[in-house]
Order: C-alpha cells, then sequence, then structure tokens
C-alpha cells in the first residue's frame, strides 16, 4: 500500500495536520461524517482523548478503512508500457502513474481498477464512459484539452533524444538533432510525434508502436535517434538491458503531465484536484516520484 503521508520525529504535528486534511476532504465528499467533530473524537467519550501518537494511528485506522464508506470505484485507464511512469511486473501494474491511482484511492476512499489498453485507445475508452479517468503519463497539449478536461499537472518534463551509444560523438550536443537529414523515431500520437513533426522539418520521421520497438530500430541502425518523454531516457539508467542505449538528458521542450476525465465530468476532477494538493502537501507525490526516478525531480 502507498503510504498516505510520511511523519517522523519533528514532522509528527505536521502530519496529523495532513491526516486531518485528508479527513476533513472526505467530511465534504462522504455521508457519515460530521462537519463539525472529527471522526476520530466521535469515536470517544471526553474522557477518551488520546496522546498525539495514537491519535495519528487511530486516525491511519479510519483512513485505511474508508473504502467500505464510499460508493463506486475508481475506474483508472492506463497503457502499460511506459516505465516508470506506468508498466507491467509480476503481473501487477506499476510506476509512478499507479501508485498515483492507488494514493488517490486511499484519500477518496474508492476501490482503484485499472485497465490496460494501447495507448491510442485512452482517450476512445474515455469518451465512450468505458473508464473514469486517464493516468498514463498524459501531457496536456491544446489538442487534447479540446477533447477531455485535465486535472492539475503533477510533474513537469520534457521530450529528450536517446540514441545508441555507437553514435554519442555524433549526437553530443543538442543541436545535433536539428541537423537535416537526421533520421528520427517517433510514436505516434505523442508530444515527441509533434515535435518531430512541426520543428524537425528536415529530418526522416519513422513511427514505432512502442518505445520497445524504437529501441531495436536504434540497434538495427534503422533510425539515429527515438525521441520521446523524459521518464522513458531515465529508464534507462537503471536498466541493464538496455545499457547499450544513452540519452541527450537535455530537454527539448517543457510539458505538464496531469490525469483527464471527460469533459463534463468536473465534480471528478474537483475531486481529483483536491488528492492531488493533499499528495503535494503531505509529501506522498515527492515520496512517488523518488521511488521509481533515478534523478532528482522536484514537485512544483
Amino acid at each position: 500500500m502507498i503510504p498516505v503521508y510520511r511523519s517522523s520525529g519533528r514532522s509528527a504535528c505536521r502530519a496529523f495536520y495532513c491526516a486531518n486534511e485528508i479527513v476533513n476532504f472526505r467530511r465534504s465528499t462522504l455521508p457519515g461524517l460530521s462537519r463539525n467533530r472529527s471522526p476520530v473524537f466521535d469515536l470517544l467519550s471526553p474522557k477518551q482523548v488520546l496522546p498525539m501518537p495514537k491519535r495519528i494511528l487511530l486516525i491511519l485506522l479510519l483512513l485505511g478503512s474508508s473504502v467500505a464508506l464510499a460508493a463506486g470505484s475508481l475506474r483508472v485507464g492506463v497503457s502499460a508500457d511506459y516505465p516508470p511512469l506506468v508498466f507491467e511486473q509480476d503481473g501487477r501494474i506499476v510506476g509512478i502513474e499507479a501508485d498515483n491511482a492507488r494514493a488517490v484511492g486511499e484519500i477518496l476512499g474508492r476501490k482503484v481498477t485499472f485497465s490496460n489498453m494501447p495507448f491510442q485507445a485512452l482517450m476512445p475508452s474515455l469518451l465512450a464512459g468505458e473508464i473514469d479517468v486517464i493516468m498514463s503519463g498524459f501531457s496536456v497539449t491544446g489538442t487534447r484539452s479540446e477533447e477531455v478536461l485535465f486535472t492539475e499537472s503533477f510533474m513537469v518534463v520534457g521530450q529528450m533524444a536517446i540514441m545508441h551509444r555507437d553514435k554519442i560523438s555524433r549526437f553530443a550536443q543538442p543541436w545535433s538533432v536539428y541537423r537535416p537529414g537526421v533520421r528520427i523515431g517517433v510514436e505516434p500520437g505523442t508530444t515527441g510525434a509533434s515535435l518531430a513533426e512541426r520543428e524537425l522539418k528536415e529530418a526522416e520521421i519513422t513511427f514505432f508502436d512502442d518505445s520497445a520497438a524504437a529501441f531495436e530500430g536504434l540497434r538495427s541502425d534503422k533510425i539515429d535517434l527515438y525521441i520521446h518523454d523524459a521518464p522513458t531516457s531515465w529508464g534507462l539508467a537503471t536498466s541493464s538491458e538496455n545499457s547499450d542505449l544513452i540519452s541527450l538528458y537535455s530537454p527539448m521542450t517543457e510539458e505538464m503531465l496531469a490525469w483527464a476525465v471527460r469533459p463534463g465530468d468536473e465534480a471528478l476532477a474537483i475531486d481529483l484536484n483536491r488528492a492531488l494538493a493533499v499528495m503535494k502537501t503531505n509529501g506522498t507525490l515527492q515520496y512517488i516520484l523518488n521511488r521509481w526516478i533515478p534523478v532528482r525531480v522536484e514537485v512544483r
């Protein structure tokens, strides 16, 4: 289970405050919680007020049982081929977005169910009502914003160029990506593809279904560079099977990642934004990012 917040020593009071923030959020969205009294103290008589550490423990127990209070599950759409954001491991959906979804489920008191599908199927499934939210490293773009409703951003990333180590000398400088005739690989429908089509007009562009196929294209010298989101490059830093590949680690863009819901589903968007605010305030989001990313990323 993903911790909703962390506390130790000097931060115990802050942890208690953050726990009450979550309780206050639930009080406004779940039935049966008094608006005037903490649900912790509703369980106690006036003579049963507990010391601070035991209060925190009792709050944790209360939060852990919240699924029973809420109605309906949260159907989360993912394309689990995008480590470290979201991928499959030993038959489970894991990664940053999987942890994000589980933390949101804890805060909202809703059971989370994952629907894994190809990236191109995410928006059609959302608009068809087959899933409630996309949590799959989704970049905020103007085109997408015309079709879906985005939450606040949980992370800022950028497009990076990946190459075979044999080509380090040729593409060591960031400007070398923009030379005429460079063979660029991208995934269709991604912001990397949009960047290549918009700014690399003299490049030879090849489309690949996913990063694994693009990596093979680099190894077989079908392309010189593969442009994809920063998390793909970060994954190379800890991947022994892809040790022959390397990233420039120089972002070509700055993009916001966010969660997407159907247009008109403002109620869910509000719930997700409030849950995200709790995660940012109490350190849960930073904990998740530090867990999966081998470089330091600060929450904004």
